[in-house]
């Protein structure tokens, strides 16, 4: 069953969709909105099951929530689009771009990761206790039940083979943080197996949309003017 997801715009030209991380809502990208939407029909999605999207009944999963972005597109008329996901967001647009090829204009992947191995241990493995306890209250609890679903995401997805990166075939920036809790050669993977891919590591963490915005829309901006 579809459902209707929550979602925030500004600006009235080309369709450029914003896909948030895990545990997020599209709010993270205040600062992308605000410095994109002159240029841009700037839309911001909440996920299903995340910020004001409701949750459904359908499988918590990045492949579900890819169907739920071709859903949303349609619903609202829209062919093609400019992509940007971060983390989770980046792994929904990958699993998208992958599926719907003609629907993706230009894709932005910021902190994306093929499966879990792509991210530091240092980072996955509390994530992997910390799935492992909600699970056992799940039953008991909704918000247990709620942050079992949220880890689970991150301990069992996602699951992108990097042979079907090939079928990538808009222009693609690939950025990520110079510490980020993806490992750099997986990023740098990614890249490599994205045809005509650009990568770019900026200095920062994980969150360089949020907390070095300036530097991440220049980066993000230059490379759309390629693209034009």
């Amino acid at each position: 069953m579809n459902i209707n997801l929550y979602y925030q715009e500004k600006g009235d030209k080309e369709p450029f969709i914003l896909l948030h991380g895990n545990g997020e809502d599209g709010s993270y990208f205040k600062n992308q909105m605000d410095y994109f939407s002159d240029r841009y029909r700037v839309i911001a999605l909440d996920t299903r099951g995340h910020g004001r999207s409701p949750r459904g009944t359908e499988p918590f999963t990045i492949e579900q929530f890819s169907c739920d972005l071709y859903n949303f597109m349609t619903s609202l008329n829209i062919s093609n689009a400019i992509i940007l996901g971060f983390s989770d967001g980046a792994n929904i647009a990958m699993k998208f771009a992958i599926k719907y090829p003609g629907k993706v204009k230009a894709l932005i992947l910021n902190g994306g990761n093929l499966n879990p191995k792509g991210v530091k241990r240092t980072v996955q493995i509390p994530i992997e206790i910390g799935y492992r306890i909600a699970r056992l209250f799940a039953s008991k609890s909704p918000n247990a039940k709620r942050n079992a679903e949220m880890l689970g995401l991150m301990v069992d997805e996602p699951n992108i083979g990097l042979d079907e990166l090939s079928k990538i075939t808009a222009p693609t920036l690939v950025i990520c943080g110079s510490s980020d809790m993806i490992r750099e050669a997986h990023t740098k993977e990614i890249a490599g197996n994205i045809p005509h891919a650009k990568l770019s590591i900026m200095k920062g963490n994980h969150f360089i949309a949020n907390r070095r915005c300036e530097t991440f829309n220049k980066e993000v901006e230059n490379f759309l003017q390629t693209i034009q």
